[in-house]
């Protein structure tokens, strides 16, 4: 237990200079979501310049594979004033490896797109992305993640509008106190990006219904 603690001291310690915005994406373990189940989630998310509320909704209509839905609402400090932006984006992913005596870890794989809006700046941002998870403890309550994603951005703020190539890379802990309810906590670090912030932390509530 005492490894687990430090280890999310850790992620707390990494958020105390954040920043960076999390395109869109599964926001959770690679493990996907099972035939007919449903995922809700609740995030906050903060990096240096905005912070942003924002919820998601996954679900799954076929084995080892599921797509997510998310939209919210950022408050983006553009230096010279402040501005709200409307998030929206989805996702697929396909699980193609699971934790067991002959694999060590779950791997996911598929893709997000995202869009972020408000005057005068929009980013639209699109490409696959990684997963790979893994159970910490015997009774599956501790679930460390890690993942990366290649995407291809276009954006306009005030009147630049360019083409941007990054690789965000994320780490994340999650805690399942009860079968109904989940913790997660992440750091994503954007690596080679031009808009957004280079790192973001955020915390989230997710609800298997």
């Amino acid at each position: 237990m005492k490894r687990y603690i430090l280890f999310a001291a850790a992620l707390l310690a990494s958020a105390v200079s954040p920043a960076g915005a999390q395109v869109n994406g599964a926001l959770s373990e690679a493990r996907v979501v099972p035939v007919n189940g449903r995922l809700g989630g609740a995030y906050l998310q903060f990096d240096k310049s905005s912070a942003t509320l924002s919820g998601q909704l996954r679900m799954s209509f076929y084995p080892n594979f599921d797509f997510g839905f998310q939209g919210g609402l950022s408050r983006i400090d553009l230096g010279h004033n402040t501005r709200t932006s409307v998030r929206l984006g989805g996702d697929f992913r396909g699980q193609v490896a699971t934790q067991g005596p002959a694999f060590p870890v779950n791997v996911s794989l598929g893709a997000a797109i995202g869009v972020e809006s408000a005057d005068n700046f929009t980013i639209l941002s699109v490409g696959p992305q990684v997963v790979i998870s893994r159970s910490l403890d015997s009774s599956g309550k501790w679930i460390g993640y890690g993942g990366a994603s290649l995407l291809l951005s276009r954006f306009e703020v005030g009147t630049a509008r360019d083409t941007d190539t990054s690789f965000p890379v994320r780490a994340g802990m999650e805690f399942r106190p009860t079968p109904d309810l989940r913790l997660v906590a992440e750091l994503q670090v954007a690596v080679s990006d031009e808009v957004r912030d280079d790192r973001s932390f955020t915390f989230g509530v997710l609800f298997p219904f």
